[in-house]
C-alpha cells in the first residue's frame, strides 16, 4: 500500500477523520456477511411457471425445397434519361436535357 504524504498535520487529521466515518457509514449499511453452502446454490434452467409453452413443429413441405432465382430488374421506361450526383451520394434521377445542363453546371 501506498504511504500517504500530507501537506499539514491538519489535512492528515481532516483525512483520518473522512476515513472514520467512511468505514463507520460501511459497516451500517453493509449486509451482514451469510454462510451459504455450495450445495444451495442449485440452477433451475426450466421456465418460471406460466411461461411454459408446446413447440411446434415446422411446416413440412413436399419436393426439394428449393426456390426460382428472382430475374433482376431493369427500368424498361422512356422517362429518366440518366441519374446525377449532386453531393457525395444523393442520387437524383433527370428527366430532361436542361436538368442535366443545370446539375452540369452547378458549382462544386
Amino acid at each position: 500500500m501506498k504511504k500517504l504524504k500530507f501537506k499539514s498535520a491538519e489535512e492528515k487529521k481532516q483525512y483520518l477523520e473522512n476515513q472514520a466515518s467512511w468505514e463507520k457509514l460501511k459497516s451500517k449499511y453493509q449486509a451482514p456477511p451469510t454462510k451459504q453452502k455450495s450445495s444451495a446454490l442449485e440452477y433451475s434452467l426450466t421456465p418460471p411457471p406460466g411461461r411454459e409453452y408446446n413447440r411446434l413443429p415446422s411446416l413440412s413441405t413436399s419436393g426439394n425445397n428449393s426456390a426460382s432465382l428472382k430475374s433482376a430488374q431493369k427500368y424498361t421506361g422512356d422517362k429518366v434519361l440518366g441519374v446525377s450526383i449532386i453531393h457525395k451520394s444523393c442520387l437524383q434521377p433527370i428527366f430532361s436535357q436542361q436538368e442535366a445542363v443545370d446539375v452540369a453546371s452547378m458549382r462544386r
